[in-house]
């Protein structure tokens, strides 16, 4: 191995080495009450050391969101890789994403929960290939929507807002243990989903508009997604 090898090698262990810390003070502690300095400290390097690696906390948080983002897309696109039937496909999609808030609680409350954090929307471009997710999803839900599986009057993308906000309602409350001890939070969440696909196959209507932003991709069809 070169000296440029090696010396790239040890730059990604202490990016990693200072996203790992971050990621723990922001989920123990709060964002807003992490400094860099504080980050520093946890791995034992100068705060002008991190400052060569991210400029600011907020990068920090970006990345990991990102990192996070990448996760759920992986997670979501692994549990429907072999499911055929479009409403089979939103159920497991959804499914994998309150999977997701188990299997990464940190990442999930940095990415959904925290309040504290930026927005998204500061880093737009960063977050675009999530689109491919949230279009593949809306793309089955129209194919539902034509096949006669879910409502007429259902809009693909408000509907997945519906969807979304859902899960993540069960997620949070699972994690947030604000259950009684001998209630089930996963069954809780199977009853949610079950009970949002069964209401899509009524007349429902749906009146949120969604707007363009890094996760939304408008104008891709079903046959275009799932043949490429």
């Amino acid at each position: 191995m070169g000296t440029k090898e090696r010396q790239q090698r040890e730059r990604d262990r202490i990016s990693e080495a200072i996203l790992t810390a971050a990621r723990e003070l922001f989920v123990t502690e709060g964002y807003r009450n992490v400094s860099m300095r504080k980050i520093a400290e946890r791995i034992e390097y100068s705060p002008a050391a991190i400052y060569s690696y991210f400029p600011s906390k907020d990068d920090i948080f970006f990345a990991l969101a990102e990192e996070g983002f990448r996760l759920l897309a992986s997670c979501g696109g692994a549990a429907c890789a072999q499911i055929a039937d479009p409403f089979d496909r939103v159920r497991g999609g959804l499914w994998a994403f309150y999977q997701f808030s188990k299997t990464h609680p940190e990442y999930f409350d940095l990415m959904f929960v925290d309040r504290s954090v930026p927005s998204l929307n500061q880093d737009f471009q960063r977050f675009e290939f999530f689109q491919e997710t949230t279009a593949l999803f809306e793309a089955d839900i129209q194919a539902c929507i034509e096949r006669g599986q879910f409502s007429k009057r259902l809009n693909p993308a408000a509907a997945l807002h519906v969807l979304w906000v859902g899960m993540l309602g069960a997620a949070t409350i699972g994690l947030a243990h604000r259950l009684a001890p001998a209630e089930d939070p996963d069954a809780l969440a199977h009853d949610l989903l079950e009970t949002m696909l069964a209401g899509f196959t009524t007349d429902v209507g749906t009146t949120f508009v969604a707007s363009d932003c890094p996760f939304h991709a408008v104008g891709v069809s079903s046959k275009v997604l799932h043949d490429s």
